[in-house]
């Protein structure tokens, strides 16, 4: 395990749990470097100043907050260090709540608890608590100088610790332009469902990989032995000429089926489907019935 962030405590009511901060993901993204394309060297970047085109060094650069076009206030290390919050490495949980009552789109960043030696039976507790009562605490804690909400979480054996965005930063979804709420045409939705249906399986996190940075890391690999790597084949885009929405539900589910095996039509749920999916089809073929007869028996 890396080393801590911190180390610190989760504080709730008179109960202190020594704890550390340990990261719980990390990126894998891959790192490239600006080169000057005649020769390979590094490209420097340069701090010039925008007025006099002077090249400006570290010392005589300060931050400034642009509160009307080219008006700024100026702020240096010491102006922030007054409102900086107090780093008290610590996990306050200021309550408690269902995990459900939050809205996954909170959250944002997870990183371990790792109970100190002399913690481990408060934390045990803490963690089978929250397992059995299906909530979460509600902290407030501060991560590299800026202060944070975070749920506190059980995951497995552990507690995480997971960072959550500030109300003011969700964007409200109203500001989009999206289709009402209203209950869809019956055939649609027998067969949307039943196209879940044959898609759904247990989520296995393994089975999914960068594959982008795989065949980017195989290609540098094949440059820095000499060799060319052959362009890949792009796929043409599709062009299917089907126009109606329930065709295409039917030909993904059509596909779907396919890709599941023989297995697949075998099963009861198979005989399942093909009933609905027939009943779907005759109610796509009784509107244009329908609709026939109401224009012969008016005339």
């Amino acid at each position: 395990m890396a080393h801590a962030i911190w180390s610190g405590a989760i504080n709730f009511g008179l109960v202190t749990i020594p704890v550390k901060l340990q990261t719980a993901i990390r990126t894998n993204d891959l790192r490239f470097n600006f080169l000057h394309k005649s020769d390979e060297g590094r490209i420097n970047n340069v701090r010039r100043c925008s007025l006099d085109g002077a090249e400006v060094s570290y010392d005589e650069i300060v931050r400034g907050y642009e509160y009307e076009k080219g008006q700024y206030v100026i702020l240096d290390d010491e102006d922030f260090k007054r409102v900086n919050p107090e780093a008290t490495q610590s996990v306050d949980i200021v309550q408690f709540v269902d995990l459900g009552e939050i809205d996954p789109m909170y959250f944002d960043k997870p990183y371990y608890l790792e109970p100190e030696k002399r913690g481990r039976h408060a934390y045990a507790l803490l963690r089978e608590a929250l397992h059995t009562s299906g909530k979460v605490g509600i902290a407030k804690v501060v991560i590299r100088s800026r202060e944070h909400i975070a749920a506190l979480k059980p995951n497995g054996d552990a507690l995480v610790l997971e960072l959550m965005h500030f109300a003011d930063e969700i964007v409200d979804a109203s500001q989009l332009e999206l289709p009402a709420r209203e209950k869809p045409a019956e055939n649609e939705m027998k067969v949307a469902q039943m196209l879940i249906d044959t898609m759904t399986q247990a989520f296995d996190p393994t089975q999914f990989q960068d594959t982008y940075r795989e065949e980017v890391l195989a290609m540098i690999e094949a440059r820095a032995a000499g060799k060319e790597v052959p362009a890949a084949d792009v796929p043409a885009p599709r062009r299917d000429n089907v126009v109606n929405l329930m065709d295409v539900l039917q030909k993904s589910l059509e596909q779907s089926r396919q890709s599941r095996g023989p297995a697949a039509g075998t099963s009861p749920s198979r005989s399942a489907d093909a009933d609905a999916t027939a009943d779907a089809d005759a109610d796509a073929e009784e509107k244009p019935k329908r609709t026939a007869r109401r224009k012969k028996s008016a005339a």
